[in-house]
């Protein structure tokens, strides 16, 4: 998987500027996970938001600027890409972390789960 070390930067400056809801399951629930997650990951020539390499899942948070007609296009073609090197892509929007919490841990257990024993 080829990396990209010119978006390393960039990466950095997203952990700066997380938003509330990626503080949140972060610090709350990715950073102690035993599985072990990375925030802002370079891969390839995106940035994702989690990633967790033994399991090869990416966790994106979507605020409403992933709903517009371009970013659904660019997300669409990030996913493509993730996928072609078997990594499974899960979203889950900044209201689904606000509202049901505990449900996208859930969620997100389970899914890590399954990809370890399959791997």
């Amino acid at each position: 998987m080829p990396y990209r070390r010119d978006l390393i930067p960039i990466a950095r400056e997203m952990r700066r500027k997380a938003t509330r809801q990626e503080q949140h399951l972060w610090y709350d629930f990715l950073s102690k996970h035993p599985a072990h997650f990375k925030r802002q990951k370079v891969i390839s020539g995106f940035v994702a938001d989690f990633y967790c390499a033994r399991a090869k899942v990416a966790i994106e948070v979507d605020g409403m600027q992933h709903y517009d007609p371009q970013h659904i296009q660019y997300d669409a073609e990030r996913t493509a890409i993730f996928e072609s090197y078997g990594i499974r892509v899960i979203r889950f929007s900044n209201r689904a972390i606000d509202d049901d919490f505990d449900a996208v841990c859930a969620c997100i257990d389970k899914i890590i789960g399954q990809r370890i024993k399959n791997s």
